[in-house]
């Protein structure tokens, strides 16, 4: 683990924006003018997707990938100038909120300006050409960091957008030696001593067929060395296996728990119920009163919680990687909306337990998940109807009435059980002195 990883990230909310479909316009002064509405949130980091400029050589649809990236050092002229970027930058910090941006390191487009100027920087194929070595990814090619050379660019890169921005969320970093990650922090630190750093953490199945292809990919042991955060696709399969009906939620909720003990002490997750290479949570989650117990559950997890622009209105349609396709946003202020719920969790969030806390989750009744946060003078309970189904929850407080910090009703605890009606419920009790 980076040694000086605080865990107070674990009270934080994050907010990731594809610029080119969050608005009408899909600029950084669209999505400028919506800054207080995410603000209000209780937002605390915003995560800008790649806003470099996009290669047009083998491009995926009609205005391809954003992570088909053409130059590390220029804003993609689609979203606006660098002006138009500091000033959403400096926007953001008006309000209270850090900004990180994504950084893709293991891959170029392949008319990239690197491509053009240092093509020994890359990885090529037997026959000598340009390619890549994983999946269907054919409209990128990979870099090769056997070049330190290429090392010295990429980390002066980084340091030049740490001027602006306050982290990076590091695409597909499992690609990228683990040695360059640590050099890397080290030189950004000079720059930006608090810079955030976030791993896009792989799940273990591709790890395991990446190694058997003989290329290196690195586990969530090694990548906590040199990141603050990762994914939890560690556990996600786990957790698409129970909604897809293809496995238990004991096992997911049995995956959640061996976090607290296979890493170390200052480990930060980045739990989520969507983001933009998944299915949106809303479409796996079709039922209204079962999205919003997952959505209470997913903020009462151990970790930082991840929002995708449009999952506060229970969208449930994918937008595309590769075209111009604006979220709907027709269903703020309807019954779809879910702002405020997650506006209240995020305070709950605050309390230092949240931080600091020993985290357990169980199975109580089908589909009813009963989570503990527990901390030395409080202990925060979480009953959650994941599908949707009442019953009576063990919970981890002593016996007495209690206001749902959610929404205000009353609940009493009686002989260590709670009554749920299907509502996700969040309690506190002050510990006893021993």
């Amino acid at each position: 683990m980076a040694k000086d990883t605080s865990t107070n990230l674990r009270n934080q909310v994050m907010y990731s924006v594809f610029v080119r479909n969050f608005s009408q316009e899909g600029t950084f002064a669209g999505l400028q003018r919506d800054l207080d509405r995410i603000k209000n949130l209780g937002v605390d980091i915003i995560w800008l997707m790649p806003i470099h400029p996009i290669g047009e050589k083998a491009r995926k649809g009609s205005l391809g990938s954003p992570y088909a990236n053409k130059d590390y050092r220029e804003v993609n002229p689609e979203f606006g100038t660098k002006a138009d970027l500091e000033a959403l930058v400096e926007a953001i910090h008006k309000r209270g909120m850090k900004c990180i941006i994504d950084v893709v390191y293991n891959h170029t487009s392949p008319d990239s300006t690197l491509a053009a100027e240092h093509p020994e920087w890359f990885y090529h194929k037997p026959n000598g050409s340009f390619g890549n070595r994983v999946g269907d990814w054919t409209d990128i090619i990979d870099l090769d960091y056997n070049n330190k050379e290429l090392w010295d660019y990429q980390i002066a890169t980084l340091r030049k957008w740490a001027h602006l921005v306050d982290g990076f969320r590091c695409d597909v970093a499992p690609l990228v030696p683990l040695e360059f990650w640590q050099a890397a922090r080290k030189a950004v630190a000079e720059v930006n001593p608090d810079c955030i750093w976030l791993a896009e953490s792989v799940e273990y199945g591709f790890i395991h067929y990446l190694r058997g292809e003989g290329i290196d990919a690195l586990s969530d042991s090694e990548i906590f060395q040199a990141f603050d955060m990762s994914y939890d696709y560690d556990i996600f399969e786990t957790f698409q296996a129970y909604v897809e009906g293809r496995g238990p939620l004991s096992d997911y909720l049995e995956a959640l728990n061996r976090q607290e003990s296979i890493y170390p002490a200052n480990y930060v997750k980045l739990h989520f119920l969507e983001n933009h290479d998944r299915m949106r949570a809303h479409y796996v989650i079709p039922d209204d009163r079962d999205l919003k117990n997952w959505t209470a559950f997913l903020y009462f997890m151990k970790g930082c919680t991840l929002i995708y622009n449009g999952q506060e209105i229970g969208a449930s349609h994918r937008i595309s990687l590769f075209e111009r396709e604006t979220i709907d946003w027709s269903d703020l202020g309807t019954d779809q909306d879910i702002s405020t719920l997650m506006a209240r969790l995020s305070k709950i969030r605050r309390d230092p337990v949240f931080a600091q806390g020993s985290f357990e989750a169980h199975e109580s009744a089908p589909g009813l998940v009963t989570a503990s946060l527990t901390g030395e003078d409080m202990t925060f309970a979480g009953v959650f109807a994941v599908e949707g189904r009442g019953g009576l929850a063990k919970v981890a407080v002593p016996d007495g009435d209690y206001e749902n910090l959610i929404d205000g009703e009353m609940y009493q605890v009686t002989d260590g059980y709670l009554s749920s009606t299907g509502e996700p419920v969040i309690i506190k009790s002050a510990n006893k002195k021993r």
